[in-house]
């Protein structure tokens, strides 16, 4: 069977407001742990206390998920900067050796 090879580029990757999104899914995992802890005896009951400990792992895999998109988009935008400023052609080293 011979190997399927791409005839045309991938596109680029689709950027947007990843902080937020990740920000609101944890808040969300949150408020969805809260809710369901008042009725942890009826879960627990019914074999269904996972439910409510899945919630709060993704409410702390979230914290973890915030950290690292805050980081990541800074590290873009310090990247960004750093592009901006190299945009001149000639560095202290080139005007040196120049």
């Amino acid at each position: 069977m011979a190997k399927w090879t791409p005839t045309h580029e991938a596109p680029e990757p689709l950027e947007g407001p990843v902080v937020a999104t990740i920000t609101g899914g944890t808040i969300l995992w949150f408020v969805l742990f809260l809710v369901q802890l008042p009725f942890y005896g009826w879960f627990d009951d019914h074999g269904h206390a996972w439910w409510v400990w899945t919630c709060l792992a993704g409410a702390g895999l979230g914290l973890i998920g915030i950290w690292y998109v805050r980081g990541r988009d800074a590290a873009i935008k310090r990247a960004a900067a750093a592009a901006g400023d190299d945009t001149s052609g000639t560095t202290d080293e080139g005007r040196n050796r120049a």
